[in-house]
């Protein structure tokens, strides 16, 4: 079976302070971030064992994880697993590079977003430049802020031509028409970030062959549905997340296809925002020319890497 995990752990430190971002603003402590190495590596051990399934993994820690060498250790050694179709985290591309030549570039993607004032844009266009290099899958991603925009603009001149640059609408941030003019000349599919859309009660996957993941090994249909799915026993060599079942109890939307949850978020609409990746509830659009993107439930988003 295909399955899909967005694993999500207690890291909460980043090496970045975005005035933006209201995640990662908290410095982990020694115990804290052992905690958070033990809960990848308790994920890491029970994916590589789910031979009989084939996975693609999301991680999207609050903070940034490619600082941390358990996150850079984890993702190369998934990678390179048989039944792995996909491995790809979200990061900020502060962390150096070469630990991707122990990684399968035909399985690994990055998810990056551009952060300007925290780092040299020259910097991080090295770094980008360098992952095209080593053939390596990456999207490259900006918050789409006024002060912003001029950056972005150099950043899709700069960036090879195959690489995705998404916009993020800013939370509470609104836009006039000739705004958002400006930044969907640069993303086809800004509105869809600029205005939420309808999720709650349409066909969705998630429960089904998507679930998302905590560092206590509870599983939610996905980051929007508080409700656990499932959860670990207590027993420390038990597996850190229940195995997704063929189909979660709930009501069902029968396709020609497959089987199709209904969204129970008692949210009506929902932002496709960058820190909140994994819903599967997503509207028809159409896909801008270039590579195909493929969202971590079946949908659609400029915000995974996936082309394949």
């Amino acid at each position: 079976m295909d399955l899909t995990f967005l694993y999500r752990g207690p890291l909460a430190s980043c090496d970045y302070d975005c005035p933006y971002c209201p995640f990662a603003k908290r410095r982990d402590t020694g115990a804290q971030l052992r905690a958070d190495r033990a809960a990848l590596e308790r994920f890491a051990e029970w994916a590589e064992g789910q031979t009989g399934d084939r996975l693609s993994l999301l991680f999207t820690p609050w903070g940034e994880g490619l600082v941390r060498s358990w996150y850079r250790r984890t993702l190369a050694d998934l990678s390179r697993l048989p039944h792995v179709r996909r491995v790809a985290v979200q990061t900020n591309l502060s962390c150096r590079t070469d630990w991707l030549a122990d990684a399968d570039p035909d399985t690994l993607a990055l998810w990056c977003t551009y952060h300007p004032g925290q780092t040299p844009y020259d910097r991080f266009l090295t770094k980008c430049r360098d992952l095209a290099a080593r053939g390596i899958r990456f999207s490259v991603g900006v918050v789409g802020l006024p002060d912003h925009l001029e950056a972005a603009r150099r950043l899709r001149a700069d960036l090879p031509a195959h690489v995705y640059l998404w916009i993020n609408a800013a939370e509470g941030h609104t836009y006039a028409d000739a705004d958002a003019a400006r930044w969907t000349d640069l993303d086809p599919l800004f509105p869809y970030s600029r205005h939420p859309h309808t999720s709650a009660g349409l066909p969705c996957r998630t429960g089904d062959s998507v679930v998302s993941v905590d560092g206590e090994g509870t599983v939610r249909r996905c980051h929007f549905v508080p409700a656990p799915s499932a959860t670990s026993t207590t027993a420390p060599t038990a597996p850190p997340c229940a195995p997704a079942p063929a189909r979660w109890p709930s009501a069902t939307a029968t396709s020609a296809t497959s089987t199709w949850r209904r969204c129970p978020s008692t949210t009506s609409s929902r932002r496709r925002a960058g820190a909140r990746p994994g819903h599967g509830a997503l509207p028809a659009r159409r896909r801008p020319a270039g590579p195909r993107v493929r969202g971590p439930a079946g949908g659609l988003s400029p915000r995974i890497v996936s082309t394949g």
